[in-house]
């Protein structure tokens, strides 16, 4: 699944993305962590599916598995 995660210095600034397209995994996370649904977000964008709305899932846990983490700003 993880391997539809990209990085790419030339798209979006090398930031993790949907397959090489300008989907960055924050984008996806952000929408998700907003209240859209997985179908509200395939209806909108459909060149996304829904195995890639998993894949940013599973980039987002296996990023929560770090052994250090930076305090956000509040």
């Amino acid at each position: 699944m993880l391997e539809r995660i990209t990085m790419d210095p030339a798209i979006c600034h090398g930031k993790p993305c949907i397959r090489g397209l300008r989907y960055p995994v924050e984008t996806v996370l952000e929408w998700l962590a907003g209240g859209m649904t997985t179908d509200e977000i395939l209806t909108d964008y459909e060149d996304l599916t829904r195995e890639d709305i998993l894949a940013a899932l599973a980039f987002a846990a296996r990023m929560a598995h770090t052994k250090q983490l930076i305090q956000l700003a509040a």
